[in-house]
């Protein structure tokens, strides 16, 4: 995992430093899908071409289920969110702000979606800002103030800006390899199979079969905590973004406290679509919230650092 930020002062350093913990992230995982493909293929056919003939073809398989999630996820999540889209004259300040946004970000002016749910949350969807959707709830124009609601929609649109659904796709595509590599091998040692394969091959063979084994009991949970890592280090890299945009930390950081302080649950949000949202929506006291990886930031870290920008100075960012 990457070492706590330094001392920063600018929102410009916080986006370079929360680019490069991205960046390592990735790159850990990578090299870590590679040496997990290559320890179980060897431990499979005992052969080292064998064994990198097997991770490339889990690496397809990965792509192409990655690539049906990257072209078909927007649809998916609106519709399991059940977001209707907006045209200006339904919230013409909210139109306006998206605008704005828009405008200060260079990028073309998204879709834009309402959910009728009082709970105050949004989230940004779409595989390139092309074919951006934003969707916010009814409680989050109720609740929120202008500048409040700047903020939520600037940092969203950071999100499409730094082509996060990018990275979630890259990232998907490795989980989903992770868990395929190793489900494969463990599924054959069920059957006997893998067992038989491991002896007999050589004492190279018989120690890349042990290690495999350990490798494939702990490596989706491996995965998952790296997928987190690098999520979360998205969201620290919007919010940076998004005071970029507005040159107003303060607005931002008093709807991150409006967000997370709302009791109000949100029926429609779910395990698969929580991390999307600008904080999470899975309220700890809800029964669903249990066993639930952090998709997001410490809210708290999240509103420290912000007030930190506004005030002047940004202070080191915790673990």
């Amino acid at each position: 995992m990457p070492a706590p930020a330094e001392n920063v002062g600018t929102f410009r350093d916080r986006i370079a430093v929360n680019r490069r913990n991205s960046l390592l992230l990735v790159a850990v995982f990578l090299a870590f899908v590679t040496v997990l493909g290559y320890v179980i293929g060897y431990a499979w056919v005992g052969d080292p071409a064998g064994a990198v003939f097997g991770l490339l073809l889990a690496l397809a398989a990965g792509t192409v289920s990655g690539l049906a999630t990257y072209y078909a996820g927007d649809r998916m999540v609106l519709a399991a969110s059940r977001a209707r889209e907006i045209t200006h004259d339904d919230a013409p300040v909210l139109f306006n702000v998206v605008e704005e946004m828009a405008i200060a970000a260079g990028l073309p002016m998204p879709k834009v979606y309402i959910i009728e749910d009082s709970a105050p949350n949004a989230f940004a969807t779409g595989r390139d800002p092309e074919h951006a959707k934003i969707a916010v709830t009814r409680g989050l124009l109720e609740k929120l103030d202008r500048d409040e609601l700047q903020g939520v929609v600037a940092h969203e649109m950071a999100h499409v800006g730094n082509y996060d659904i990018r990275y979630a796709m890259l990232v998907g595509i490795l989980v989903g390899t992770t868990v395929l590599i190793s489900d494969f091998f463990l599924r054959t040692l069920w059957f006997g199979r893998g067992q038989r394969r491991g002896e007999g091959g050589g004492q190279i063979q018989l120690i890349m079969f042990l290690i495999a084994l350990v490798l494939a009991i702990l490596a989706p949970l491996f995965a998952r905590l790296l997928q987190l890592s690098i999520s979360r280090q998205r969201e620290y890299l919007a919010d940076a973004t998004a005071v970029s945009l507005t040159r107003n930390p303060k607005g931002l950081a008093d709807a991150l406290q409006k967000i997370s302080s709302d009791r109000e649950v949100l029926e429609v949000a779910n395990r698969a679509t929580a991390h999307l949202y600008i904080v999470n929506p899975i309220k700890k006291f809800e029964r669903r919230a249990r066993g639930l990886f952090s998709t997001h930031p410490p809210v708290e870290e999240r509103i420290r650092i912000l007030r930190a920008m506004e005030a002047g100075g940004v202070p080191q960012q915790t673990p």
